[in-house]
């Protein structure tokens, strides 16, 4: 291990996340039982608190500039099984379970096109 890389946010057990100079976090969700990509999106200190403390996916949105609890108008909240935090504390990984599509144009992910030479081809999830 090399020492200058590794400080107590790199290696300790302390949760100290690292917020970009706007304050937020990147956020990777996960599906809990297929372990596919469900979204990315951004937490702020508060999405973050509540996300813990109601074990239900809470995120910061940018085009809004407010506070959005997943699935709040849709239903299609992200229950929360684990969360993780990268080795130097500036990505979370949440792994939920979704109650229906991730994305907000009604796909399971967010992530629903391949990127080729051609430009975006549709890939089918499941």
């Amino acid at each position: 291990m090399n020492a200058d890389l590794s400080t107590a946010r790199d290696v300790g057990l302390h949760l100290d996340p690292k917020y970009s100079s706007d304050g937020l976090i990147t956020a990777v969700v996960t599906d809990f039982a297929t372990g596919q990509v469900l979204m990315l999106a951004h937490m702020n200190a508060e999405a973050l608190a509540l996300t813990l403390e109601t074990r239900v996916a809470h995120f910061w949105s940018r085009s809004r500039n407010s506070l959005w609890k997943k699935g709040e108008t849709s239903g299609n909240v992200l229950a929360v099984e684990d969360i993780r935090i990268d080795c130097d504390q500036d990505a979370i990984w949440i792994i939920a379970r979704a109650a229906g599509p991730a994305c907000h144009t009604g796909e399971t992910s967010c992530f629903y096109r391949r990127v080729t030479h051609e430009g975006l081809v549709r890939i089918e999830t499941s």
